[in-house]
């Protein structure tokens, strides 16, 4: 189903990102993978010589992002999938105890990169009315949780920003799907601790977390659904998370 698709995933260093370079490119797609770790990325060319173009980009930057673009050689020319999965959370934190750069960070990546991306990429496939734009959001864009604040709401801009997205773009052959995973075992927790491994590994002790294949596997139905068929959402839990009672604070 993906054969001879071009698809342009962000984030494509770990985690969803990287599964989703290793399962598509098995399945015959060309991927353009972006990322700020040219180590990797280049390990991803040898890996994968004929069916990836590596691009080392800071997708807050929209003039990085436009040129980048606009450089792309004729073979990874015509975007047919965009998968905006670049995103971090850094801290865990009350509001008022977060450092602002990291508040700056989380929004210039989780939302600007998302933006520029998209941005760039739409009107290609508005002209040749073909495209799917996947958004990697969370169910923290839904549901709050103490030391979420700024995170969880980049990620609900995410999720209504897919929904408007799709608003605007009946009547055209594109597609508009929005991803949000709950607890899944990637870098995601590393990043957020400062490189703090063992705060990480407390997070997912004693239950079954998703993995990022989990959500590549994902994305990849709802790639290869009939072209009538729109997914517009998909929110998905490990079998052990679930939803807590409000919390209640008592005067005694």
């Amino acid at each position: 189903m993906l054969k001879d698709k071009t698809i342009f995933i962000t984030g494509a260093t770990a985690g969803f990102g990287l599964a989703c370079v290793k399962l598509f490119a098995h399945n015959g797609a060309k991927i353009i993978a972006c990322g700020r770790r040219s180590e990797r990325l280049e390990e991803l060319k040898k890996q994968l010589p004929d069916s990836v173009h590596e691009i080392k980009l800071d997708v807050g930057d929209s003039v990085a992002v436009k040129k980048a673009i606009a450089a792309l050689p004729e073979k990874f020319s015509k975007v047919d999938v965009l998968i905006n999965n670049a995103g971090l959370a850094l801290g865990l934190s009350a509001f008022d105890k977060q450092e602002e750069k990291d508040l700056e960070q989380m929004v210039k990546t989780n939302i600007m990169g998302v933006i520029n991306c998209t941005h760039a990429l739409l009107p290609g496939m508005i002209e040749r009315n073909i495209g799917h734009i996947i958004n990697l959001s969370s169910i923290a864009g839904t549901y709050p949780y103490p030391g979420g604040n700024v995170y969880g709401a980049t990620k609900a801009f995410v999720t209504q920003f897919s929904l408007n997205l799709r608003a605007d773009l009946l009547g055209k052959n594109i597609r508009v799907t929005n991803i949000e995973p709950g607890m899944a075992e990637t870098e995601f927790s590393i990043v957020r601790f400062a490189g703090d491994k063992n705060k990480a590994a407390d997070i997912y002790a004693g239950m079954q977390p998703l993995t990022a294949n989990d959500i590549a596997e994902t994305i990849l139905w709802t790639l290869c659904r009939p072209k009538h068929v729109n997914i517009n959402r998909v929110e998905i839990m490990p079998t052990q998370q679930a939803f807590s009672p409000f919390a209640v604070s008592r005067k005694n």
